[in-house]
Formats: structure tokens, C-alpha cells, sequence
């Protein structure tokens, strides 16, 4: 039987919300600091994506479904962070540019939110043995 912590949930949910949609990601020269939409926006809305089934699973109570989407969404977050670094390490197809570009372009806080949040959401729901 799945026992699911709900506060660890909602938390989880509410933060990795706030991490895709509002937090920075990468400070970039210039510019300021982007979050995910201005970093890639298709990582933007698959995330969106994956957050709001997983919330729906939590609100219909599909624990088990709840389960494996928060595991998928951490797999998406490691694919994410890895995306925006190769991204940022291979934007001009130069050597010398891109060595440039990625020196001066830095992960910020968000990244640490969104952890926070997937790990929130993985330790939300345990299985436990029924006790007769």
C-alpha cells in the first residue's frame, strides 16, 4: 500500500511551479538573468507538462502514478540541467566563441529550488506494508 506525505507533496509541487516559472536559471552577460521559458522554451513547457499531470495524479489519488511521474520528472530535471549546459557550451558552433559564452554564462539559484522540489516530490510517497 502507497502512503503519500501530503505536505511534502504540495510543498514539492508548489516549489517546482515557482522553480520552472519564476525562478532564474542562468545569469547571462547583458542580459540579465533568464529563467527556463527564456532559456529553451520547449523544456519550459514539457516541464509544465510533466508537473501538471503529476499534480492531477496527486488530486485524483493515482499514488502509484503520482510515484512514477515524480521519478520521471527528477530523470527531467538532471536532462534539463544537462541541456542547458551543453546549450550554452555550443551556441555559436565556435571554438573560441563558445569557450568565450561559456565562461561568462552561470547557473543560479533555481536550479537549487528545483532540486529541492524533486526530491520533495520522491520522498512524498512510500510504500508500507498494511498492518492486520
Amino acid at each position: 500500500m502507497l502512503v503519500i506525505k501530503k505536505i511534502n507533496a504540495y510543498i514539492g509541487l508548489l516549489l517546482a511551479v515557482i522553480a520552472i516559472g519564476i525562478c532564474p536559471m542562468i545569469k547571462v552577460p547583458f542580459k540579465g538573468n533568464w529563467n527556463l521559458y527564456q532559456t529553451d522554451d520547449r523544456l519550459f513547457f514539457i516541464s509544465f507538462a510533466i508537473i501538471g499531470i503529476t499534480s492531477l495524479c496527486l488530486f485524483v489519488r493515482q499514488l502509484s502514478m503520482f510515484r512514477l511521474l515524480s521519478s520521471v520528472f527528477f530523470v527531467w530535471s538532471i536532462l534539463m540541467a544537462a541541456a542547458v549546459y551543453f546549450k550554452s557550451n555550443n551556441y555559436f558552433n565556435s571554438k573560441f566563441f563558445d569557450k568565450v559564452l561559456a565562461k561568462t554564462i552561470h547557473y543560479q539559484w533555481g536550479w537549487i529550488v528545483l532540486l529541492i522540489a524533486v526530491l520533495l516530490l520522491i520522498t512524498s510517497v512510500k510504500k508500507e506494508r498494511l498492518k492486520v
